[in-house]
């Protein structure tokens, strides 16, 4: 599998790409950080700052035809309570 992280391109395993997945996850509470498409996958830190510029650009990588890994900000919700 091929991953761009920054301008920089790696190629690593399935299994190895889903543990920087995970990291990657951690590092964007409320935005996309990640997208892929067939043996492609690139790690983003796109921050949003409504749902609704965060629903906009989901559809615009799934126009696209990548699949698109975003965290919506439930996470912080639950911490503040």
């Amino acid at each position: 599998m091929v991953v761009k992280v920054m301008n920089r391109t790696y190629r690593m395993s399935r299994k190895e790409y889903e543990g920087m997945l995970q990291m990657a996850s951690e590092q964007v509470p409320f935005g996309i950080y990640a997208v892929e498409k067939d043996q492609y996958a690139e790690l983003r830190n796109d921050k949003c700052q409504s749902i609704t510029q965060l629903k906009a650009r989901i559809r615009q990588f799934k126009s696209h035809g990548f699949k698109v890994h975003a965290n919506r900000g439930e996470s912080l919700k639950d911490a503040g309570e």
